[in-house]
């Protein structure tokens, strides 16, 4: 029998389980030292820790550790994709719009005083969940279109979409991607019950009103651990997404190792949202430098590795980012490429005199001009540049995709 340290999204049933990455006291399982028998303990592994201390046979474990390197290069390649853009667009439009409606739906009714049916969120995230297995990409542009006076419910439904992308990104298995769309989704719940004073206040906050505003995850995870049909560690994120690594977050000021694999994850995925985007009191800083202030802050107020490997997914020209070519082409990044952030592929829409040409992919980071060149972003440009918008493109994409159908 050998004892190996493996990653929790390579666990299978049969496995003994000898040690976690953190005090058993700190995942609910039932007992300290167990052996696999379906798909559910391992599911609550893979939430709540990021690698365990096995137990078996050399035969048996070869195979699984000879899968560690495949899962370590996910993060360094381009995501498979089922779909092209422009054919996942229309899937991921409508999509995004229930999903849209579901967080409106759910806000009205908390406002009114009425718990909502949560479990409807799960065949909406879903739909989420598949389009982005076809093409990230396509999600990824519909989160770029923007409302600042419609931060919050954006806001949860941009993180839900990312931290779904994330997790695939990771390697986290098929299977457990609607939970992590479940706690973006409603990882800021506990908002709804904050005072809009408060949370749409122009100004800085008062000692008193910055503490009414931090009870928003206690809030959430009431509501939800109210829920008994609801995944327990959906309440757990709500309630720790603003610990931090450092011990000096909230509400608990947890320690490294008692906070959970998902909260971590929602975490990253909830600082870059806010960042970049517009509120009340202020303009959303660019993509660039919402990934220095997370990289500033990863091993303190972030997980490091998840960190590194969340910038390696987003690239430093996200999907749906408008930029200029060192041809003097514009374009607009369809994929990025986490081992090249700087060669994403990217859509031409005009070409170096700035008028509109048929659109072409180019991937940058293998493409060579016919004077043996290398195409290049020589720096990206502001939505609406020249007249080319994501909103006017998402459109073009829509009306062609109704054409085809009919």
């Amino acid at each position: 029998m050998q004892r190996v340290r493996l990653p929790v999204d390579l666990l299978e049933p049969g496995l003994k389980i000898v040690k976690l990455d953190r005090p058993w006291t700190e995942v609910p399982v039932l007992f300290q030292g167990f052996t696999l028998t379906d798909d559910s303990q391992a599911q609550i592994l893979r939430q709540y820790c990021e690698w365990v201390l096995v137990e078996d046979t050399e035969e048996r474990l070869n195979p699984i550790l000879d899968c560690i390197s495949a899962l370590k290069k996910r993060t360094t390649e381009p995501q498979a994709e089922a779909r092209s853009l422009a054919e996942e667009i229309p899937r991921a439009h409508q999509a995004w719009n229930r999903t849209q409606q579901f967080v409106q739906q759910i806000t009205a009714e908390i406002n009114g005083g009425n718990y909502p049916d949560l479990q409807a969120a799960r065949p909406i995230i879903c739909e989420c969940v598949e389009s982005i297995k076809n093409n990230a990409s396509a999600m990824f542009w519909m989160s770029r279109i923007k409302s600042r006076d419609a931060y919050t419910a954006e806001h949860c439904l941009r993180v839900a979409v990312f931290s779904v992308a994330f997790a695939r990104f990771l390697g986290v298995p098929d299977e457990d991607l609607e939970t992590v769309g479940m706690c973006g989704l409603l990882h800021d719940l506990g908002k709804l019950k904050v005072s809009d004073a408060i949370l749409n206040k122009p100004g800085a906050l008062t000692p008193d009103e910055f503490r009414a505003m931090r009870e928003h995850t206690t809030l959430g995870y009431e509501l939800l651990r109210a829920d008994r049909t609801l995944d327990p560690i959906i309440s757990d994120v709500t309630r720790h997404h603003h610990e931090r690594i450092d011990g000096q977050g909230y509400p608990q000021q947890l320690t490294e190792w008692q906070i959970s694999r998902f909260a971590r994850l929602i975490s990253i995925v909830d600082a870059f949202d806010a960042i970049t985007s517009d509120r009340c009191y202020r303009d959303g800083l660019s993509t660039p430098e919402a990934i220095s202030i997370l990289f500033r802050n990863r091993g303190q107020q972030f997980d490091a590795s998840m960190v590194e490997a969340f910038i390696r997914m987003i690239g430093v020209y996200p999907p749906g980012s408008l930029v200029e070519l060192n041809t003097g082409e514009v374009a607009i990044v369809v994929a990025t490429h986490p081992g090249r952030k700087l060669k994403p592929r990217v859509e031409v829409l005009l070409d170096a005199n700035k008028n509109p040409v048929r659109p072409r992919i180019v991937d940058l980071a293998s493409t060579v001009t016919e004077d043996q060149s290398l195409p290049e972003i020589i720096s990206p440009l502001p939505d609406g540049a020249y007249g080319v918008s994501l909103r006017g493109r998402l459109h073009e994409l829509m009306a062609t995709s109704s054409e085809n159908a009919s």
